[in-house]
């Protein structure tokens, strides 16, 4: 069976093809324009999908060597993300898949997560944690098997890709944010700032407004927000304490959950996971 996917969900369009469960082709396209904006502008993003998904369809197909009459099940992502953005894949994947006379599946944008670790070589066994961490969701659940998901916790505020990003705009840092902050707290010491850690009664839940709020207030405190008078030293400093309170929040959860349930597997998805100090911690605590 060949499976067309189309995403549209935000800032990057994407085009894939799975043969009999393998990936066959993959491709992005990344708005990077909106680094001007210092954030995604929607309408533009819509705009940039529309212009990119038919030449990324043509050339998955070319490097699939299949045609369209080759596909056998068409699917988009149908949210949640920016609603003017899913719409141009949704209508795109719709509108092939009655000109083809093949079914068509909207798929959750969090499932879509949750199970890209069977596109791995060694995939995952159930049941297994799945910390899901991305700008707009972060979420603790397990996975006991295909149609059996449950959630532990997530965020009761902001989610921790959106953390990430809102520091790296307040030290300066520009957008992306995420990147971009990993690479300055890489140059700095961690344990500069003790920066806190949300405690909840909830035990498995997650927040993260108040760690960004005293990356503000540190601001304010010592220069008054004027990011001129911080050093590159200091801007390091800062950037690595923040990220080492928010990777050790994201895995004490992780720890707590391990030491609860029998788990065969920790799998992290969302673009978070990019985060080299999150994983790695996360390899340690496996």
């Amino acid at each position: 069976m060949n499976v067309l996917g189309i995403e549209t969900s935000c800032d990057e369009t994407s085009v894939a093809i799975i043969s009999n469960g393998r990936l066959k082709a993959n491709l992005i396209s990344s708005q990077d324009f909106h680094k001007f904006y210092g954030g995604v502008v929607p309408e533009l993003s819509s705009r940039a999908h529309l212009q990119m998904v038919n030449p990324l369809l043509r050339n998955a197909l070319s490097e699939s060597k299949l045609s369209l009459k080759d596909i056998d099940l068409v699917c988009a992502t149908a949210g949640p993300g920016l609603i003017g953005a899913l719409l141009v894949g949704l209508t795109f994947a719709k509108g092939l898949s009655l000109s083809l006379g093949k079914p068509f599946i909207p798929v959750n944008h969090i499932e879509g997560h949750i199970f890209s670790g069977f596109l791995m070589n060694e995939k995952p066994q159930f049941p297994y944690l799945c910390l899901v961490v991305s700008g707009g969701h972060t979420l603790l659940l397990i996975v006991k098997n295909e149609l059996e998901i449950i959630k532990l916790g997530s965020t009761i505020d902001d989610a921790a890709g959106e953390a990430f990003d809102k520091v790296a705009k307040m030290l300066g840092l520009g957008y992306p944010g995420g990147p971009a902050l990993q690479k300055a707290a890489s140059l700095g010491n961690e344990d500069a700032i003790d920066f806190p850690i949300a405690q909840l009664k909830t035990e498995f839940d997650y927040s993260f407004s108040g760690l960004k709020t005293a990356v503000l207030r540190y601001l304010q405190k010592e220069h008054n927000k004027n990011l001129e008078n911080i050093s590159n030293e200091e801007l390091n400093n800062i950037a690595a304490s923040f990220q080492k309170a928010a990777v050790e929040a994201l895995v004490r959860n992780v720890k707590k959950a391990i030491s609860q349930f029998e788990l065969k597997a920790i799998s992290l998805v969302g673009g978070v996971a990019a985060n080299m100090k999150l994983r790695n911690s996360l390899q340690i605590t496996e």
